[in-house]
């Protein structure tokens, strides 16, 4: 995946530098989980999303979280030291009751999500090894923006808000990673669906 250049926006970090680094301890898991976890890693080395890193002074362990589908896992990693450590980024993300709101007048609305959305967004150099976990087979970091950490929603959001600007109140509404185009008419919604790909 191409990714948003790093000139552009990039994540940061800005931990405290009082605040030692955690090393979390590598938990066990039952076989079949092991290779849950290790498919998942698979998936994001081929993707470019993550690499493997030596000498890590941040580590946190991955969890396995049941997905809606009865059966299927979501591999996450526990950031909980490493957000303990960030300071909190106040941007502003848009209140629910008036997107709900902005919708009335409009006779078509198209909801869509952003697939891989945060993994748009890089890392800042300076902050990788800082997101670095760990299971059986080795220890990795995340080259782009992972789930799970503290002022990822923020960082998205300030994105999109750049991003579509023009639109937003108009003929979008953007809530991080789900956006809306709505329209009076059919006319005029086949034209903001254009805008908004063309954007994208």
């Amino acid at each position: 995946m191409p990714g948003i250049d790093p000139q552009i926006i990039c994540h940061r970090l800005h931990v405290n530098p009082v605040i030692k680094p955690v090393a979390q301890k590598r938990r066990n898991f039952a076989p079949e989980r092991v290779a849950i976890i290790e498919a998942e890693i698979d998936k994001l080395l081929a993707a470019g999303f993550i690499q493997e890193i030596s000498y890590a002074e941040w580590l946190a362990n991955v969890v396995l979280v049941a997905k809606k589908d009865k059966g299927l896992w979501r591999v996450c990693v526990d950031y909980t030291d490493l957000n303990k450590a960030c300071p909190k980024d106040n941007f502003p993300l848009p209140r629910i009751d008036q997107l709900v709101d902005s919708t009335s007048g409009n006779q078509l609305l198209s909801f869509m999500d952003a697939y891989s959305g945060y993994n748009q967004i890089m890392m800042h150099e300076d902050d990788k090894a800082k997101t670095s976990f760990i299971i059986e087979r080795g220890t990795y970091c995340y080259k782009v923006m992972p789930f799970g950490l503290k002022n990822a929603g923020a960082t998205y959001q300030r994105l999109v808000s750049k991003i579509f600007k023009e639109q937003i109140g108009k003929t979008m509404e953007v809530y991080v990673d789900d956006m809306l185009v709505k329209a009076p008419a059919r006319a005029d919604h086949i034209k903001n669906l254009a805008e908004a790909f063309s954007l994208l």
